[in-house]
């Protein structure tokens, strides 16, 4: 109840702005939306704490789903990966959760932030708030649930005494912080744009699953690269790259993974992926170059659609 009074008295601080709003006042430059964001921050925690309680609602186990559900795709992979398909990689679990907790905040915060503005109509017409406020919501939720399924990568690195890689464990933050960035561009725009076409929500479901098997998470990305190399050329291994998602799951897995607490020979598995931190910051500056860009156009289209969500929701 207090929650729900605080954020519906920060939302009704700005009631006498509906006016200025319907009359397309909201000035379209980025940095007076981003003030407007931040001067409104009580309602986007009370909303992102709303997005945490609405994901287990009227649910028994709760909080313990966002364990489940890494456990079950840990499960059902390593079965097929680590047992029928055998591909040879020591403690494919870990490799696996490594790369793909990070890409499941990922496209879990684009798909939350494609739909929230459609799933939050009512608010968005009787209320005036800043409308970014909807989608860094979800992003936000979408973080702390990740968090929290790093509990079963720990249990996991604890249980089979692998220890990272302490000098290149820094790579986490910059890495992390791009996918935030990344997802938020890429779900502004999504968003904006699934109010006029709904097709947006259908069509990102494929693009994700698509994403997800061009993605080195349920296999090593030393087989992508060399695959690139033979194919194309040693200078052609780049060509991996272009995956903007990929220098992030490879940097998580690189790091948290390790395989230099492997033997000579199963290192041997991961000459790729076994290189200095300087390749790795020079991917992520790549990513991070990426994630801006689509920021920047996140915010512009969203800023110049917003006056019509009124009409079409």
């Amino acid at each position: 109840m207090r929650t729900a009074a605080r954020t519906a008295s920060v939302a009704a601080s700005f009631a006498d702005s509906a006016e200025l709003v319907e009359a397309g006042y909201r000035p379209p430059r980025i940095i007076p939306r981003l003030v407007e964001v931040f001067q409104t921050r009580e309602l986007l925690i009370n909303l992102t704490r709303r997005e945490l309680k609405v994901q287990h609602k009227n649910s028994m186990l709760g909080f313990a789903w966002n364990l489940m559900n890494p456990l079950l795709h840990l499960t059902i992979f390593s079965f097929v990966f680590g047992l029928i398909l055998k591909n040879g990689l020591p403690l494919y679990a870990l490799n696996l959760l490594s790369g793909l907790l990070v890409f499941q905040l990922f496209s879990g915060a684009i798909t939350g932030a494609t739909l929230s503005i459609t799933g939050n109509a009512p608010l968005v017409t009787k209320i005036w708030f800043p409308r970014e406020i909807l989608p860094l919501s979800k992003v936000g939720a979408e973080l702390m649930t990740f968090f929290s399924k790093t509990i079963i990568l720990l249990v996991g690195l604890a249980v089979f005494r692998q220890s990272p890689e302490w000098t290149m464990l820094w790579l986490l933050v910059p890495a992390l912080l791009i996918t935030l960035i990344m997802a938020t561009g890429i779900g502004m725009i999504l968003a904006a744009l699934n109010v006029l076409y709904r097709d947006i929500q259908h069509f990102l479901e494929l693009a994700l699953l698509a994403l997800f098997w061009f993605t080195p998470i349920v296999y090593a990305y030393d087989f992508v690269g060399e695959a690139v190399r033979d194919r194309f050329g040693v200078g052609y291994e780049r060509l991996a790259m272009l995956n903007p998602i990929t220098p992030i799951v490879i940097t998580f897995q690189r790091v948290l993974y390790n395989p230099t607490n492997f033997s000579t020979e199963d290192q041997a598995k991961f000459t790729l992926l076994l290189r200095p931190w300087t390749w790795y910051a020079t991917n992520l500056a790549i990513s991070a170059t990426f994630a801006v860009i689509m920021l920047f156009v996140g915010l512009r289209l969203f800023a110049r659609m917003e006056r019509s969500f009124g009409e079409q929701l």
